[in-house]
């Protein structure tokens, strides 16, 4: 049972918005996504959440950039205790990332519809791009040390991050087979580690 007498620090009611948001959007979809509803379930007044929302689209943005956020520091957790090799970090990443698409999928699906959106803040643009630099640093140190073939990152990257999104994607809304998923990911990443391979190798 909620009240309407809960009080908020300042901070905390932004908090516990986007935390309520990201249960509704893992069990209903976004288009259950009420600023006022929200209100509610927090027992707080109808007119509290614009404080810093001013609308339903603004918290679907803070929503996705919270989720690039958490996303890289995934990542970059997923990098600390690997090897220098790029396979060995490349493996990492993806099974990182694999791991929170699976925990996220309404969220990754959001933060990708909101990715390239041209209402998308400055916020958000500057959350996607540091992941991506990470990706882009994992790439440039392998062809520095000779695993990765020659070329402009983005050429080399695309078709990496290709197999991964679209691994992710097929993983989190289930329409793997299921004797796929025991050696899936095993099988993607050998497969982009082949095709990242320097020419000639």
């Amino acid at each position: 049972m909620h009240t309407r007498t809960r009080s908020y620090h300042h901070g905390d009611l932004r908090a516990a918005l986007l935390t309520r948001a990201e249960e509704t959007l893992r069990e209903k979809g976004p288009t259950a996504l009420s600023l006022r509803e929200l209100a509610r379930d927090l027992g707080v007044s109808h007119a509290a959440p614009s404080r810093h929302f001013k609308d339903k689209q603004a918290l679907l943005d803070a929503l996705a950039q919270t989720g690039f956020e958490r996303l890289h520091e995934t990542l970059e957790a997923s990098q600390e205790g690997v090897g220098e090799a790029f396979a060995e970090r490349l493996d990492g990443m993806f099974r990182a990332y694999i791991g929170f698409a699976l925990d996220n999928p309404a969220l990754l699906e959001l933060m990708y519809a909101l990715k390239h959106a041209p209402e998308a803040s400055a916020e958000l643009v500057e959350a996607t791009r540091r992941w991506s630099e990470l990706l882009e640093r994992v790439i440039d140190e392998g062809q520095r040390r000779g695993e990765v073939r020659k070329g402009e990152l983005e050429r080399v990257g695309v078709p990496i991050f290709a197999a991964l999104h679209g691994y992710a994607e097929l993983a989190a809304t289930g329409h793997l087979p299921p004797e796929v998923h025991e050696h899936g990911l095993d099988e993607v990443i050998a497969f982009t580690l082949r095709g990242c391979a320097p020419d000639g190798a």
